[in-house]
């Protein structure tokens, strides 16, 4: 069966429209009004083999809070709906990505357990307008709403933008080795028999 998803939020403060597919070659199609968070996402799709089509519309004249948020609460949404109930899957997902100065580290689970662990060296600058700390809200969103238990560390760097750039194709392929179909897997990968 085909493993995708597509989702349209709407609330006072973004109207988003996604469109997920966990088995893709890494193709996307985002317009979020933010350019530097349209770059990332298209960085996460591509290095986690996803294809993905996100429009976002948000209160962007108040802040990027909402639309960023808003975003990986829906990309989120669209990984647990796309996955159903996770037969057959890996689970668990890491990568090390380099990016210049920078390492950066994500470790996931598909547990059904939402928990972000977010750590970066210092108190990164904002990356031109985009504030560094929302990539943490971006993550938060997603793991909540996938129900995944996310790990993310940038080890080292110096550059906000490869900070973040890392994260984001970090981000990727640890949920492209996560959600990828083991034939050794029988059923749901857990000894409980879910993973909700």
């Amino acid at each position: 069966m085909p493993r995708t998803a597509e989702i349209h939020r709407k609330t006072k403060e973004t109207d988003i429209r996604l469109k997920l597919d966990v088995d893709g070659s890494g193709a996307s199609d985002v317009r979020t009004g933010i350019p530097f968070f349209d770059h990332m996402l298209i960085l996460f799709s591509k290095h986690g083999l996803m294809d993905l089509s996100l429009e976002a519309d948000g209160d962007l004249e108040i802040d990027f809070h909402h639309t960023v948020e808003d975003t990986g609460i829906v990309l989120g949404q669209a990984l647990k709906s796309a996955l159903g109930d996770k037969a057959g899957i890996t689970r668990y997902g890491h990568a090390y990505v380099p990016m210049d100065e920078t390492l950066a580290r994500v470790v996931c689970d598909f547990s059904g357990r939402p928990f972000v662990c977010f750590e970066s060296p210092g108190a990164p600058q904002p990356v031109g307008n985009f504030p560094f700390q929302l990539v943490e809200e971006f993550l938060r969103g997603v793991a909540v709403h996938a129900g995944l238990n996310l790990h993310a560390t940038v080890l080292y760097g110096k550059d906000t933008h490869h900070m973040a750039e890392a994260i984001f194709k970090a981000l990727g392929k640890a949920i492209d080795f996560a959600t990828t179909v083991d034939p050794r897997v029988q059923g749901v990968p857990s000894t409980k028999g879910t993973l909700d």
